[in-house]
C-alpha cells in the first residue's frame, strides 16, 4: 500500500514538474547550457517534495525543521506556479491566435524559410514574459502567506443566537481555537502566544476543537505545556482531531488532561444550565475510538441548549439528528491556501464562519496554525470569541 501511494505521489509530482519545466525552462531558454541547468533543477526540486514528506517524520524532532522549511516552501511555491501558469494559458492562447492572424494577413517573404507565426524570438519573449508574471505572482502569494501563517492569529468576535439560552447566560463567551498544529515548524512560543491571546479576552470558557499536534508527547510535550496556563471562568475543554490519531491519541488525551484541559470523549458536562458536549473525531473510527453521538447526547433535557465540540464540520449531520443547537468545529483551515478552499468545500459543508447544516448552527474557525507549508494565503489564522445571546 505504501509503495502504491509513493508511486502515485511521484507520478503526480513528476507530471507537475514536467509542466513547470516546459513553461519555465523550455519556453524561456534557447541556450543549451541554460536549458540543461534548468532541467537538472526541475528534477532536483521534484525529488525534494517526496523527500520532505518522508524525512519530516523520520528524522529526530530537533532536525525536522531543517528539512521541513525548504521542502514545504517549495511545495507552496510549486502549487502557486502551477495555478498561475495554468491561468496564464488563456492569455497565452489569445496572444498566439492574435499572432497567427497577423501572420496570415502579413505579406510573405519568399526568401524566408519560417512563417512569422513561428518566429522563435516571439515565442521566447512570450514565454519569458508569462514565466516572469507567474514567478512574481507566486512568490508574492507565498511571501504574504508565510507572513500570515507565522504571525499572530486574528481575534474574531462572533455573536450567535441560541433560542434556548438561559437569560442568565446572555453574553456568555467561548474562546474557540483549533488546528494549533504543534510540530516541526510551530513550537512552544506558538502555544504561549495563543494562551496569552485567549487569557487576554477573559473568556467564560475555552474550547480547543482538535488537531493540537503533529507528533508524539515525547517530541511535543514541552511545546504543549503552556496550555496549563489557559484561563476560562468555567474551564478549558478539548476534543480530538484527526491528527491526534496520527500522533498517539491516548498519550495526548492523558497529557492534555494532565495540563488541566478536560478532554471530552463522547460525553457532556453542565455549564450554568447549558449542555456542553464533545465527540471524538471521525478518524478514530478505524481503531474503535470514533464519535458516539448517542453516548454524548442521549437522555438530556431537550429544553436545555446544547453546544457540541466536534473537530470536523461534516459531523454536523449527526449532530443535527441529536438536536444540537450549535456545533463548534475547525479542521478546514479555511482552505489555508486559496483556491484550496474550493476543494475543501467539496468535502465539508462549511469551510469557515457561521452556517447551518440540517437546521443546526455550525461555526467553523480557520484555526491558529497550519499543516504542511508554513503558508496561509487568503485564509489567515484566527482565534474566535463566540458570544452567545438569547433569541
Amino acid at each position: 500500500m505504501i509503495a502504491i501511494l509513493l508511486a502515485v505521489v511521484l507520478l503526480v509530482v513528476g507530471g507537475i514538474h514536467f509542466y513547470l519545466w516546459k513553461r519555465l525552462v523550455k519556453d524561456t531558454t534557447s541556450a543549451r547550457r541554460a536549458r540543461a541547468v534548468g532541467s537538472v533543477a526541475a528534477v532536483v526540486l521534484a525529488l525534494v517534495i517526496p523527500a520532505t514528506l518522508a524525512l519530516s517524520r523520520a528524522l529526530p524532532h530537533s532536525q525536522q525543521a531543517l528539512v521541513a522549511w525548504p521542502g514545504y516552501l517549495w511545495l507552496a511555491l510549486m502549487f502557486y506556479l502551477l495555478v498561475t501558469l495554468a491561468l496564464l494559458e488563456i492569455p497565452r492562447l489569445a496572444i498566439r491566435l492574435w499572432q497567427r492572424r497577423r501572420a496570415v494577413a502579413a505579406p510573405v517573404d519568399p526568401d524566408s524559410s519560417e512563417k512569422p507565426d513561428f518566429d522563435p524570438s516571439r515565442r521566447l519573449v512570450l514565454g519569458r514574459s508569462l514565466a516572469a508574471t507567474a514567478g512574481v505572482l507566486s512568490a508574492s502569494a507565498v511571501g504574504i502567506g508565510v507572513y500570515q501563517a507565522m504571525g499572530a492569529p486574528n481575534l474574531k468576535r462572533v455573536p450567535i443566537r441560541l433560542a434556548k439560552l438561559p437569560a442568565s447566560m446572555n453574553g456568555f463567551r467561548i474562546a474557540v481555537v483549533s488546528d494549533i498544529h504543534l510540530g516541526p515548524l510551530l513550537g512552544r512560543a506558538h502555544t504561549e502566544r495563543i494562551v496569552r491571546m485567549i487569557n487576554g479576552v477573559d473568556a467564560d470558557l475555552v474550547a480547543i476543537v482538535g488537531d493540537l499536534v503533529d507528533g508524539s508527547v515525547a517530541e511535543l510535550g514541552p511545546a504543549a505545556e503552556p496550555l496549563q496556563d489557559l484561563r476560562g471562568k468555567h474551564g478549558a475543554f478539548f476534543v480530538t482531531g484527526n491528527h491526534e490519531y496520527f500522533s498517539g491519541f491516548q498519550e495526548w488525551v492523558d497529557e492534555v488532561n494532565s495540563l488541566g484541559v478536560r478532554v471530552l470523549r463522547n460525553e457532556r458536562v453542565d455549564v450554568l444550565g447549558l449542555d456542553l458536549a464533545g465527540v471524538n473525531d471521525l478518524s478514530g473510527e478505524s481503531i474503535g475510538d470514533g464519535p458516539d453521538f448517542a453516548k454524548a447526547l442521549d437522555g438530556r433535557d431537550a429544553n436545555r441548549p446544547v453546544v457540541l465540540l466536534a473537530h470536523q464540520p461534516i459531523q454536523a449531520h449527526d449532530a443535527a439528528r441529536h438536536g444540537v443547537d450549535l456545533q463548534l468545529s475547525g479542521h478546514t483551515h479555511g482552505g489555508q491556501m486559496v483556491p484550496f478552499n474550493l476543494l475543501v468545500g467539496l468535502q465539508q459543508p462549511i469551510v469557515a464562519g457561521l452556517g447551518t447544516v440540517d437546521g443546526t448552527q455550525v461555526y467553523v474557525t480557520r484555526g491558529a496554525g497550519f499543516w504542511g507549508p508554513p503558508v496561509r494565503f487568503g485564509a489567515p489564522p484566527d482565534i474566535s470569541i463566540v458570544e452567545l445571546h438569547g433569541a
